[in-house]
């Protein structure tokens, strides 16, 4: 026994001098590529959006369609794979495929799924074009699209999810939009903005819990700070999309309705406002629209099935696009990219001014490059603060830049979960969306406006 003892302990022993060994090589291995790590991710959107915008101006039909988003990224991890040659490729693809199985990734694609199912499911049973005969009963066709934008402004800073408002309410204004006649892609645009409104701003948001902490500040003290540079943003917001959300084509006369038939999309908003997990959310919503569906006799069980199995395929894509896009993330931060950005910025900066700039731009670049406004803030936050400290920065304005920066910048890229999530249920490119995020540019503009001309230049 004594001998198994020792040969077991020396067994142990040897096991982790082999895996300190593969550690060590491994960390030889790794190569600070510097910006050329970006360039997995520059292939994939020179490839979807450069064909998507060159086949756009030749007049072409689905233009975004014709060099697939799923395809682009498989481009892109091709060249993840051809860069670093001292790394061993079976090593490239372990960083890859554990960057794509992440559980925040796989939450993703579950909110997806559900999302398409729900949608389908609701449709089926009749719920559709109850809600939108509803809406166009109660509200004004010209008022529409605002309503949306402050709905989903209301929802998203109760909840504090923009990911969380969108999943919940693109369903609902896209089948709005299609029943009024209205241009979709607005109505994408005014769900975006007014979800990442609440996630800019709430108190339960994780980007602003996030922010304030890392900086240092109060987070009444930030919101204070954000709230007086989102409000102008907003409100222009609100009136472009009053001025250019139309009136729809033709005469538009809303039909009968039926409000048992909307109870589940009530459902899923009233269960969004009061903090439930959104895939939950989305769970109960599917099953009361079967159980109405099957009690008021608009649908049967099979064809609820049917209709749950359809939205849930129509989701197939950006899911794929979804699990993609966070392996390249992985092999991009492995190569050294965000080390590289990082010093990249917060090298030139010179003067308050220009670090309040560098700040933004880093949080944004960060936030757009990893797809996860989060991780661009705990990430940004230790050095915006150092470079607060230099310049006089007060903590609850530079909590408010790094998360205004992040929240903006991946809202506008088109492989942003919110993005992908429009573009699939309304099916319209994201450049067609982008032309209408008003909101977004103008609170990017706005904050701008407050670093140029040192509007809120507070030192504590």
């Amino acid at each position: 026994m004594h001998w198994i003892s020792i040969w077991q302990r020396n067994k142990t022993d040897l096991s982790g001098y082999i895996l300190r060994l593969r550690g060590k090589e491994m960390e030889k291995q790794k190569k600070n590529l510097g910006s050329v790590a970006f360039l997995p991710l520059i292939v994939f959107l020179v490839c979807y959006v450069g064909c998507g915008i060159t086949f756009t101006l030749m007049g072409a039909d689905d233009p975004f369609g014709k060099f697939p988003r799923h395809v682009a990224l498989l481009a892109g991890c091709a060249v993840a794979l051809l860069l670093n040659r001292s790394m061993d490729v079976k090593d490239k693809l372990n960083i890859m495929t554990t960057n794509m199985g992440n559980s925040g990734v796989m939450m993703i694609v579950l909110i997806y799924l559900m999302a398409g199912g729900f949608q389908g499911a609701a449709a089926a049973m009749g719920g559709k074009d109850s809600v939108v005969n509803l809406c166009l009963h109660v509200i004004p066709v010209t008022f529409l699209i605002p309503g949306v934008f402050l709905m989903c402004c209301f929802i998203s800073t109760s909840i504090g999810t923009s990911m969380g408002t969108i999943a919940a309410m693109a369903p609902i204004a896209i089948n709005v939009a299609q029943g009024a006649h209205l241009n979709v892609a607005i109505v994408g645009a005014a769900v975006i903005g007014g979800s990442y409104f609440g996630d800019n701003l709430s108190m339960i948001s994780d980007t602003t819990i996030s922010a304030a902490e890392g900086c240092g500040s109060e987070m009444k003290d930030k919101f204070k700070m954000n709230f007086f540079i989102a409000l102008p943003a907003a409100i222009v917001a609100m009136i472009l999309y009053s001025v250019v959300g139309g009136t729809g084509s033709g005469a538009i006369k809303a039909g009968s309705y039926n409000i048992i038939e909307v109870l589940p999309y009530l459902i899923v908003l009233g269960a969004a406002l009061m903090g439930i997990n959104v895939a939950v959310v989305l769970f109960v919503g599917i099953l009361s629209a079967g159980i109405i569906g099957l009690c008021v006799g608009s649908c049967g069980f099979f064809d609820w099935i049917q209709a749950i199995g359809n939205g849930m395929s129509d989701m197939f894509s950006i899911s794929m696009v979804a699990i993609l896009v966070s392996g390249i993330i992985g092999i991009v931060r492995e190569y050294g990219g965000v080390e590289w950005l990082v010093g990249a910025i917060s090298g030139k900066i010179k003067n308050r001014r220009g670090a309040e700039y560098g700040i933004g731009l880093m949080s944004g670049i960060l936030s757009a490059a990893m797809v996860n406004n989060t991780i661009a803030i705990i990430v940004t936050c230790p050095i915006a603060k150092e470079i607060g400290e230099k310049y006089k920065i007060a903590p609850k304005r530079l909590a408010s830049l790094v998360d205004i920066f992040a929240c903006a910048f991946i809202s506008l890229m088109p492989h942003d979960g919110g993005m992908l999530m429009i573009t699939a249920l309304a099916d319209v490119s994201p450049l067609n969306v982008l032309k209408y995020s008003f909101y977004m540019f103008g609170l990017i503009i706005a904050t701008c406006v407050t670093i140029q001309f040192g509007l809120m230049d507070e030192k504590n």
